[in-house]
């Protein structure tokens, strides 16, 4: 028996929705449908165990090559399966098995419930594009609020921030202290109190160098950029990418020429979330190659499905930056938020994870 999550089986929602709706509509950046943009789908490709499964749409029929030969299923069925799946979805709680979908999932050669988590393409769609008349096949990652906030940028040891303590000597009780800090918001309150002892935390790199070189690809500057972004989330209230931006970019560490008010600091933080979105991770080399070459399908809390194309670049990158906000991540797990001592000198590293807000 399958079970899955929220959100993996949201996976299985967006399949059988699009197949029954039979086009696909764009989204603006707060999430609301462009009435006058949709693609046509003309066929879906899902990859399952190393293999490819196409479902080919005909006027009102699926076309599913199966085990048992060709299969043709009403559109209309894929629309009922969707909804109950809805249903079931939006009531469940935890890890959750539907019998009934998985019986409808078997038929139609549908085998899993999430695609390979290792890539950033949960499903492929080939499209027509009635602006140019042409149809393309492209690789889309599918993120849903029905669960829980899906994360952007996964935190880890390669997302530390490594910053040393300026002008502040420490003995080993002040450390103890600081380090024993337990509530909640700890890692907010260790900095606040490391700034209460006239300490400042500058930015020296980050833990591991393969997402700081993977930074400098996308902009020689966007580390420092992202250390000053990470150390005013964690020193204020602001969480959510856009509030954090506005900060950085009246405090301008830079030093960019703002005089004529180019977006220095929106334009950078917008391409980097671009690329982590398509294709880049913070534990490998990045090759600046996109592998969710679409951009992304959003499940809504209705049961709506939009699309924020790539080919429509200024919508994608405008709903990142709105859509999107900073959380603490597991220190203990990640191993950040303590001071520590090497030489005479004193460090803290802080966490980067991204999600988006439900």
């Amino acid at each position: 028996m399958l079970t899955g999550n929220k959100g993996e089986w949201s996976e299985i929602y967006a399949l059988f929705k699009l197949l029954g709706d039979t086009q696909i509509f764009a989204g603006d950046p707060d999430l609301k449908k462009i009435e006058d943009l949709f693609y046509p789908i003309i066929k879906i490709i899902r990859n399952e165990r190393g293999k490819n499964f196409e479902y080919e749409l005909n006027g009102d029929i699926v076309i599913i090559a199966g085990k048992n030969g060709i299969l043709r299923i009403p559109v209309e069925k894929f629309k009922t399966q969707a909804s109950a799946l809805l249903s079931k979805i939006k009531e469940a709680k935890g890890a959750f098995s539907i019998p009934d979908t998985e019986s409808f999932m078997k038929e139609v050669s549908c085998n899993s419930i999430k695609a390979k988590s290792s890539l950033k393409t949960d499903i492929r769609i080939v499209i027509h594009d009635i602006k140019i008349n042409q149809s393309s096949e492209l690789g889309f990652s599918i993120k849903s609020q029905l669960g829980s906030e899906a994360t952007l940028l996964n935190a880890g040891k390669t997302t530390n921030f490594v910053y040393s303590i300026k002008d502040l000597s420490l003995s080993k009780s002040q450390i103890d202290k600081i380090n024993k800090i337990e509530s909640k918001s700890k890692i907010k309150e260790r900095v606040e109190e490391i700034k209460k002892l006239g300490g400042e935390l500058i930015f020296e790199n980050l833990e591991l160098p393969i997402f700081a070189n993977n930074l400098v690809l996308i902009d020689s500057l966007l580390p420092n950029i992202l250390a000053e972004i990470v150390k005013i989330f964690f020193s204020s209230p602001f969480n959510s990418i856009e509030e954090l931006t506005n900060v950085i970019k009246i405090n301008n560490p830079s030093g960019y020429d703002t005089k004529q008010s180019h977006p220095f600091y929106e334009y950078k933080i917008k391409r980097f979330l671009t690329d982590v979105a398509l294709g880049m991770t913070p534990s490998k080399v990045w090759q600046g190659i996109y592998d969710a070459s679409g951009g992304y399908l959003i499940v809504k809390e209705n049961g709506e499905v939009l699309c924020y194309h790539i080919y429509n670049r200024n919508q994608f990158e405008d709903y990142l930056f709105k859509n999107t906000k900073l959380e603490t991540a597991s220190s203990s797990k990640h191993d950040f938020g303590k001071i520590y001592k090497e030489g005479k000198n004193f460090f803290f590293k802080l966490n980067l994870q991204i999600r988006f807000k439900n």
